[in-house]
């Protein structure tokens, strides 16, 4: 078993190290540590590590708060302490605009954080012969549990009441995972792994232990109330929602913006305060429609809702709107979307973006016809090594 010396820590949580010159990459350490690993080889030149002993423990380790660490899967960061989470966050999103997207950024990185605990409004639990829980660090293996440090207060009484109800000859045995949603008042679940349709007397039965909302749920958040239906995207971190919008928005105001990968109106609503008109493109059939509902329900007449892909909708753009936000799933804007971009050529342009690899791709391209005025890291993962970039760009050329 070697002695190795962690290099840093790379996104997907791992710590990096060499040995003998192949990557080992290992989790659960901190840059700086020397540790003791059992290592596997997961292919040439790359070996899998599982620590047997610290030898010099980082400064910044601490002991993690949950008693499921380590074990469950959800968490990656919790023996550090919360700014050094930060700062590896920051290093980890600069080395890959830079290996990924060949962009050396030297400007200002501006990072918004908030309360690191009881943050997450949406979680997944998974179920098992009687047991419910997550699934365990690098499997789909099932690690009960009966708590959660990261979940919101009223998830946290979900996953307690739902340790319980599993065991009881009522629950479905072939139901594997649920979705819960919440606002703090209401619990949306939906399935999302089953063998067997679950019958609707199973939610009845449910809303006897849990305060399950009758559809969807009203989440209340920059001044509108969003309705959200079942499959439909929202942002997960509770505390943070408003400073996102906010800093995605700023103080721009002018004619006319997109709004792309819209989702139920998150960016929409407030941007109709500030500009004449707003297409908000989306092509989930649920989120349209909350999107037009939310919008009606505002009193707002200057959002247009448009079901399809925001590459289609771009193609049939032939005048540059004053602004773009593009807020899109984990796999990135993609080779269409960026080159519309490109084509259109708004005077400013936002990039949501939640996964750093594929905001270093996009980012390689839209280079060529823009520049970057501001780029900003949102914490909303906290404890875990996930994050969320907003870059703000202007048209060159």
């Amino acid at each position: 078993m070697p002695s190795i010396e962690i290099e840093k820590l790379v996104y997907g949580g791992d710590g990096l190290s060499r040995v003998d010159g192949q990557v080992v990459l290992t989790p659960l350490v901190l840059p700086g540590e020397y540790v003791t690993v059992q290592t596997s080889k997961i292919k040439n030149g790359l070996l899998r590590g599982a620590v047997s002993q610290i030898e010099q423990a980082s400064p910044h380790r601490i002991a993690p708060r949950c008693p499921y660490f380590g074990a469950c899967g959800g968490c990656q960061y919790q023996h550090s302490d919360y700014q050094f989470q930060v700062e590896q966050k920051r290093a980890i999103l600069l080395e890959n605009l830079q290996r990924l997207g060949g962009m050396k950024y030297e400007g200002d990185l501006h990072t918004i954080t908030a309360d690191p605990w009881f943050y997450r409004n949406r979680i997944q639990l998974h179920f098992d012969k009687g047991r419910s829980g997550f699934n365990r660090l690098g499997s789909n293996q099932l690690v009960p549990v009966s708590d959660c440090f990261i979940a919101s207060p009223l998830l946290v009484d979900a996953i307690r009441q739902l340790s319980e109800i599993a065991t009881k000859p009522e629950w479905p045995s072939f139901l594997q995972s649920l979705e819960l949603f919440s606002n703090e008042t209401d619990l949306q679940i939906n399935v999302l792994d089953t063998t067997r349709p679950v019958a609707a007397r199973f939610f009845d039965w449910l809303k006897k232990f849990l305060p399950l909302a009758p559809g969807p749920i009203a989440y209340q958040a920059v001044g509108h109330s969003f309705r959200i239906s079942h499959g439909a995207f929202f942002q997960v971190n509770r505390f943070l929602i408003e400073r996102l919008v906010e800093e995605v928005i700023g103080q721009e105001t002018s004619d006319h913006a997109i709004d792309l990968y819209a989702g139920v109106g998150l960016f929409s609503l407030p941007m109709a305060k500030k500009f004449a008109r707003v297409d908000s493109v989306e092509r989930s059939g649920p989120a349209v429609r909350d999107l037009e509902f939310n919008a009606q329900q505002a009193e707002i007449a200057n959002v247009t809702a448009s079901r399809e892909a925001s590459e289609d909708f771009l193609r049939g753009v032939r005048a540059a709107p004053d602004l773009i936000i593009a807020d899109p799933p984990r796999s990135g804007l993609g080779k269409e979307a960026t080159q519309e971009l490109l084509r259109v050529k708004p005077k400013k342009l936002v990039i949501v973006s939640c996964d750093p690899a594929t905001l270093a791709r996009d980012l390689k391209v839209l280079l060529t016809g823009f520049a970057i005025e501001k780029m900003t890291l949102v914490d909303l993962f906290p404890q875990t090594y996930h994050l969320e970039t907003v870059v703000k760009l202007r048209a060159i050329g």
